[in-house]
């Protein structure tokens, strides 16, 4: 091989091994152009997501009445994709006891959230999570993490709150209502802690607990690292087991205590705030007014979700148990747990011994009947 072209390789390899290290250093200390990088990176991933059907597990489908002295009267409000003649969307219906729609509700993401795809990704990729109906027949929504809409009965807009919400809507009993939120960009500092975190060198998405207005207006927010760091609870992202990740505590639940219920809760108050924060395993209850959490546990659950206050002082939780299994074969499956604060008491409510096992291992939600 000629000196000139040893000179020639020797050229492009010093490049290289300078290229890479510059690439390594520009990612450790947050030089330009990472911002710009990570945003091409979520917006080409946004591009190629696709909100996917999970696999049937058992050999049947609609709506099915095993006992129908059993079931609970009126109507059932559900949240879900559809299969209509353009293809599968997500829309609410309203079905009744024999599981025929009543009314539904179909709308545009991209409508309702123009804005999103420059700030918090392509609308019409998202979930549509957390739902509320109103006696009226309006509806709220949730795009997750892009934003929550009010529609009325007939699909039309009331209006709309782009603020990165996601998961769970609930209803407080002055009207407003509690959702999670999230910042639009991962980052390493709140305004309460300018400085940053000890132990979380990365940017991460810093959830939010959002109290909203009836009329879609941010009441007051709260950053959920700046309540588990005031409370000493941030020993529990060691469980997470990966804090070099950016979603490191994804909160899927906020739940208001209600005043016709609180008296059954001797170590809480009307108001109390019930959280679920899946990625730490954890759940807790805290005063929104002084953030002083009054009760959190981590056991028995695993990336849990939907905790309900559901009377006589106990909280009822659903527990995915993921073991990520297929089917949950290692746990035994999801559970619905319910647990006693005040005499420690826990129990799984189901399945029962008569009951056959079931699994899902992300999202879902569950309702105690009457």
């Amino acid at each position: 091989m000629k000196s000139g072209t040893f000179a020639k390789v020797g050229f492009v390899l010093s490049v290289a091994v300078l290229l890479f290290f510059y690439g390594f250093l520009t990612r450790a200390n947050r030089w330009a152009p990472t911002s710009l990088l990570q945003q091409a990176q979520q917006e080409a991933s946004a591009m190629w997501y696709r909100p996917s059907l999970t696999s049937r597990v058992y050999d049947r489908s609609g709506i099915r009445i095993e006992r129908p002295e059993e079931r609970q009267p009126g109507l059932t409000f559900v949240n879900s994709l559809w299969k209509y003649s353009e293809g599968w969307d997500p829309a609410l219906r309203l079905i009744d006891e024999e599981g025929a729609v009543v009314h539904d509700w179909r709308f545009d993401r991209d409508e309702l959230f123009p804005e999103a795809r420059d700030r918090r990704g392509d609308p019409s990729q998202k979930v549509v999570h957390g739902s509320y109906l109103f006696p009226n027949g309006d509806v709220l929504l949730n795009v997750d993490y892009v934003g929550t809409a009010r529609l009325n009965a007939c699909g039309e807009v009331k209006w709309r709150l782009p603020a990165g919400t996601h998961h769970s809507i609930e209803r407080a009993a002055d009207g407003s209502f509690w959702i999670p939120g999230v910042s639009e960009r991962p980052r390493r500092t709140t305004e309460r802690h300018p400085d940053g975190f000890p132990g979380l060198t990365e940017p991460v998405w810093v959830d939010q607990i959002l109290h909203v207005s009836a009329d879609g207006e941010i009441l007051d927010q709260t950053a959920l690292l700046n309540l588990l760091h005031t409370n000493n609870l941030q020993r529990y992202f060691a469980k997470y087991g990966e804090p070099h990740e950016t979603d490191i505590t994804h909160l899927n639940d906020v739940e208001p205590l209600s005043p016709s219920i609180a008296d059954e809760y001797p170590l809480f108050d009307a108001g109390d705030l019930l959280l679920s924060i899946r990625d730490l395993h954890l759940v807790l209850v805290y005063d929104p007014a002084s953030e002083q959490v009054k009760w959190h546990t981590s056991d028995p659950f695993i990336q849990q979700h939907d905790p309900d206050f559901i009377g006589n002082g106990w909280i009822g939780v659903f527990d995915n148990n993921r073991d990520f299994t297929a089917r949950g074969t290692m746990n035994g499956g999801s559970r619905i747990v319910a647990v006693q604060l005040h005499t420690d008491s826990v129990e799984v409510r189901f399945p029962t011994e008569r009951s056959a096992p079931f699994y899902t291992d992300t999202m879902r939600k569950w309702q105690q009947l009457e």
